[in-house]
């Protein structure tokens, strides 16, 4: 043989044995999920399915014993089950939804995996009904949405379940029995929305404001007004019955909570309530939506997600009056704001002094100025909030401005606003619609508050400048109260239940209180709204401006005022009204105004007042703020995820229950 011949068939019997062994080798398995979807097929011939007994842990509850395998995803045994991401989605869904859509997900999900067997003619699997499938979906979708989470592939209406047609099971079945009994047995009194009353984590506080806006998405929306000083989110939440923007002549409110974040009860309080809100709008409740439908409420659970990550560490039992309290830069947030009142008492005399929209001072900027509060100013500014309210701890009684003395060297001395009746008329409704506030004879904490009935002016209790209420009061058109809700600022859990009854009715009553006074539109001769035209009461020196689009409201108490509108450019119009004392809603008082030449005005004149309205839009001009290297807030309306930051998205929280599992990743899990 020669050399040609000897090569010749030496390649011939190298191929044969690579035939050999390739025809011999196990045919490569498909990754978890691929074979249900159809991208591969992972048994090398058709296994002869075998009915067994169910012994799966998170699956033994369900309403029959045997199920088969390879079952509804070609998985063969209860090994392979066992070891899949589907299976392990199953057994921490709980937790990831808190308590939200349970059992019903994981009953639906066990159907997939251990599906009935139906011994003849032969063993098959029993599919359960598409229409149970759909039901689910349709009532948790949200919850998925709320952690950023996909729904599971497995629970695939179209390709894993069928029809009655076509012969189902319903594997919820004996679940809705056993509910219906249930809610049979249920008092008229009892609430017919369920909330979990147990304190939540930064991220499961993230978790519940999203999975509330999806679940409520035509009511409902998130966003972000910045980030805290670790770079955790302030995420609000707004309720309307058109959410994203302003509507005319609707006012807006807002809630504050964990301002400090050792003050905890107010955060807890305020994720209730948006869920209370989700869930009772609903269910039909005709109050909630009466006030959903008339009113823009915002609501920011937290304001110091930082703090209260310290707080939260310690716990209730350990936690005392100071750890935790400030933000990560250890600055108090309520002391932290510009000092507005020191300017306006300092100049109130003078004369064209304004009031009101006292402009932040550049030298304001050169100190420091916490994340959260730069994210806060900016939210106040860009939105016209009417009223709001902060809800702290350690206290129970309702403090309004002044909180800043207007003597220096007194610590505790009653100095009102020029709206003084306006905001004793808010504390008011929010301590007798208290469930103990208002009762002198109620326990208090060291203070005594028994001749005011459970409020107070700030300063008269104790004096701070840097305040936010005051702030909201000087720079904006907004009205706010601070809130204490009681001597214990971080109670056990099994307070946050009865301190939830104490407050609902308080809370409710309180952004209802927004209907009162006065509103309108102010215009020109045609027809277009003029913003910044201010609204005068007389006796009242101070006055409120109109939106974007022309609208204001004014919060008044009952009585006759005499009410004039102008702007720059524009002829002075007054109306005497009559405000009756018990009105369901504020009256109408619509003003037209003439356009007229300017008027040149004196020095002192242009020294204060183009002082006050040239610079009220300098916010941070030298850019002290951002020179420090920290983000820029998202603007409200913009929702961002929390997180979330620059161009780089990190995997979801969720995603190490996985990974850390030894599974494979369920990238079908990613909503991308």
């Amino acid at each position: 043989m020669d050399t040609t011949e000897y090569k010749t068939v030496l390649a011939v019997f190298t191929l044969f044995n690579v035939l050999v062994i390739c025809w011999c080798a196990p045919q490569r398995f498909c990754e978890p999920g691929h074979e249900a979807l159809g991208r591969c097929n992972n048994s090398p011939a058709e296994e002869k399915p075998v009915c067994s007994e169910i012994n799966l842990g998170y699956c033994n509850d369900l309403d029959y014993s045997r199920t088969i395998f390879p079952n509804i995803l070609g998985q063969r045994s209860r090994h392979e089950v066992e070891s899949g991401a589907e299976y392990l989605l199953l057994s921490v869904v709980h937790g990831l939804l808190n308590g939200e859509c349970s059992p019903d997900i994981r009953l639906l999900g066990c159907s997939v995996l251990a599906p009935r067997c139906q011994d003849l003619p032969s063993p098959a699997p029993v599919k359960s009904c598409r229409s149970t499938c759909e039901a689910v979906r349709k009532g948790c979708g949200h919850a998925f949405e709320g952690i950023d989470m996909a729904w599971p592939y497995f629970l695939d209406c179209d390709r894993f379940f069928a029809s009655e047609q076509e012969g189902c099971h319903d594997p919820l079945a004996p679940l809705r029995a056993r509910q219906e009994v249930a809610f049979s047995n249920l008092s008229p009194d009892e609430p017919s929305t369920i909330i979990q009353f147990t304190y939540h984590s930064n991220a499961q506080m993230y978790s519940v404001l999203k999975r509330t806006a999806a679940k409520c998405s035509h009511i409902s929306k998130t966003y972000s007004i910045g980030r805290s000083t670790e770079g955790k989110d302030l995420l609000a939440i707004e309720f309307t019955d058109n959410p994203g923007g302003h509507e005319l002549l609707e006012p807006e409110i807002k809630l504050v909570g964990n301002m400090h974040g050792n003050e905890v009860l107010g955060r807890q309080l305020l994720l209730y309530l948006a869920q209370y809100l989700c869930s009772e709008y609903l269910l039909g409740n005709q109050r909630i939506q009466t006030l959903v439908n008339t009113t823009r409420v915002h609501i920011l659970a937290s304001m110091n997600p930082d703090g209260y990550e310290l707080a939260a560490a310690e716990g209730h039992e350990l936690n005392g009056w100071t750890v935790g309290r400030t933000n990560a830069q250890n600055l108090d947030l309520n002391r932290n704001f510009p000092d507005l009142t020191s300017i306006l008492y300092r100049n109130r005399r003078i004369k064209g002094f304004r009031t009101d929209h006292i402009p932040i001072p550049d030298s304001y900027w050169f100190g420091k100025v916490a994340s959260e509060t730069y994210a806060v100013m900016k939210w106040i500014r860009s939105v016209p909030f009417v009223q709001s309210a902060s809800l702290h701890g350690g206290e129970l009684v309702i403090s309004y401005p002044f909180d800043f003395s207007r003597h220096l060297h007194e610590e505790r001395m009653f100095s009102p606003t020029p709206d003084e009746q306006a905001f004793k008329q808010l504390a008011r409704t929010y301590a007798d619609s208290h469930a103990s506030m208002a009762d002198n004879n109620t326990e208090r904490c060291g203070a005594s508050f028994i001749r005011s009935g459970g409020i107070i002016n700030g300063a008269l209790w104790y004096s701070f400048p840097g305040g936010m209420s005051d702030f909201n009061y000087l720079h904006t058109n907004c009205l706010e109260i601070t809130v204490e809700l009681g001597c214990d600022k971080f109670p056990s859990e099994e307070e946050l239940y009865p301190e939830w009854l104490r407050n609902k009715e308080a809370l409710l009553s309180f952004m209802e209180s927004v209907h009162r006074g006065i509103k309108g539109v102010v215009k020109d001769e045609e027809g277009y709204g003029i913003k910044g035209a201010s609204i005068s009461v007389r006796g009242i020196r101070k006055d409120v401006t109109t939106a974007e689009d022309g609208d204001y409201w004014r919060l008044m108490n009952s009585g006759t005022h005499i009410i004039t509108a102008s702007a720059k450019g524009y002829s002075k119009v007054s109306k005497r009204i009559y405000l009756p004392a018990h009105m369901d809603k504020p009256g109408r008082v619509d003003f037209v105004l003439k356009k007229v030449p300017v008027q040149p005005v004196g020095p002192d004149y242009h020294l204060f007042l183009s002082s006050s309205l040239d610079t009220y839009d300098r916010f941070d001009p030298y850019n002290q703020f951002q020179r420090y290297g920290r983000a820029e807030p998202g603007e409200p309306g913009e929702p961002r995820e929390p997180g979330m930051g620059g161009e780089r998205q990190e995997k979801p929280w969720w995603w190490n229950y996985f990974t850390q599992a030894g599974v494979s990743a369920p990238t079908w899990l990613l909503r991308n």
